[in-house]
């Protein structure tokens, strides 16, 4: 079954101020892959687990119509109250259950989703609704993130992943696909011509802010939240501090390079 995690509005809020989209290396080794399969532009895309719509609104820059879906209606809303050109439409549904006709999709993606969804059943939809010669996108961001700043990256990179660290210990299950860089997603894809790219870094420019806004929308602090919500808060003040104190500032609207890894599952019908 595929578990919900962001279903909260509250959380569907804080996901939607501060997840980013996909970074421009990401894109551009998926525009790059799209490029290299098909003549014709795609005239139907899905993106899959779109939260509050950050990926979706990037697919809406080169391609005809874009959909959204999300079994979540608080991400939904969100993601429609944002601005969005008018090839964006969003629905709610869950990804194992898709309300699109038979070979009826050109490209199907998910951003930073799919390790939630039950995948067996996933891939069965993803197979039946795209078309032959159609494409699926599937990409996550990973747990190796650093930080950069003047000449104290190292030790701010080390506060950070002292963070996560700790909040690793409230993680799911699921998050074993990502720690594994997608190797099952990949392996569970039914199309002979596929490949996974592992290697994909972005910087994405935050503040000290975004990155402890960040921090915040993860489903492990929600968990950390639920459990202990002093602690919790008292987590993301202490690391707010010590960043600031690495950095040698008070703004917490310091602007900081946060650099991603990407993991890319890409595949042809």
């Amino acid at each position: 079954m595929a578990t919900q995690m962001f279903e909260g509005r509250g959380h569907a809020a804080v996901y939607q101020k501060y997840r980013f989209a996909p970074g421009k290396e990401l894109q551009q080794t998926i525009l790059a892959y799209l490029q290299g399969k098909r003549a014709n532009p795609a005239e139907l895309v899905v993106d899959v687990g779109c939260g509050s719509g950050q990926g979706t609104r990037f697919l809406a820059e080169h391609f005809k119509k874009v959909v959204g879906t999300d079994i979540s209606e608080a991400q939904i809303q969100e993601a429609g109250n944002a601005p969005s050109p008018p090839n964006v439409s969003y629905l709610v549904c869950p990804a194992e259950e898709l309300p699109f006709e038979d070979a009826s999709v050109d490209l199907l993606t998910s951003f930073t989703a799919a390790h939630w969804f039950d995948i067996k059943k996933f891939m069965r939809e993803a197979n039946r609704v795209v078309k032959p010669g159609g494409c699926v996108v599937i990409s996550t961001y990973t747990v190796d993130m650093s930080l950069r700043y003047g000449n104290c990256s190292e030790k701010l990179t080390k506060v950070f992943r002292e963070s996560w660290d700790l909040l690793l210990k409230y993680s799911h299950n699921r998050i074993k696909l990502v720690l594994e860089d997608y190797k099952e997603i990949f392996e569970a894809l039914p199309f002979p011509d596929k490949k996974r790219i592992t290697d994909i870094f972005d910087k994405i420019p935050m503040t000290v802010a975004g990155v402890i806004g960040y921090l915040e929308s993860v489903s492990p602090y929600q968990a950390f939240m639920k459990n202990d919500p002093e602690a919790a808060k008292s987590f993301l003040q202490e690391t707010e501090k010590r960043m600031l104190e690495t950095m040698g500032v008070s703004s917490r609207e310091t602007p900081v390079e946060f650099w991603v890894r990407h993991v890319c599952v890409l595949g042809c019908k």
